[in-house]
């Protein structure tokens, strides 16, 4: 068994470390946000302190493979054009199973990646309303070199240090 949460066993798995590195190389030039380790780690560290901070139901397991399975479907949409919120759900499910989460936890974590691009209600506190949040606090467009040419719109921007 891996030291910590079933998550960590997604940093022994040659699928997800292949995906999370030829997504690295795909975005070697972007000037924009990546979707490497440090993003992902950003967004479950503040998912962790949003279900702390609301009391809320969930695991670190729960959080953290939401977390670090969120944008694993960028590969996908870099080669072909698949959204990546739809190609990440279908490629966590195999690799969730893998890592020992059990059906419901997978189907859960699932859900959250496939609508974790899709703006939720301020009260709503499901797994996919968190990942949603988490993601887009976790960037600092207040600090980014590329703010004046991002294609995200005003209301996406994190433009003060919040929670």
């Amino acid at each position: 068994m891996s030291i910590g949460g079933r998550y960590n066993r997604l940093l022994e798995n040659s699928e997800y470390l292949f995906l999370l590195n030829s997504i690295k190389e795909l975005e070697g030039e972007r000037k924009y946000c990546r979707h490497g380790i440090e993003h992902l780690l950003d967004t479950a560290r503040i998912m962790y302190i949003i279900k702390l901070e609301e009391n809320l139901p969930y695991s670190k397991d729960i959080i953290y493979a939401a977390a670090l399975l969120h944008d694993i479907g960028r590969y996908e949409q870099y080669k072909d054009g698949t959204p990546h919120n739809k190609a990440g759900e279908r490629t966590a499910k195999k690799l969730l199973a893998e890592c020992g989460f059990n059906s419901d936890e997978v189907e859960i974590i699932c859900k959250a990646i496939s609508v974790h691009r899709t703006p939720a209600d301020i009260n709503d506190r499901s797994l996919g309303a968190i990942l949603y949040k988490a993601d887009k606090l976790s960037r600092m467009c207040f600090c980014c070199n590329a703010k004046d040419e991002c294609y995200w719109s005003e209301e996406l921007k994190n433009r003060n240090i919040t929670l």
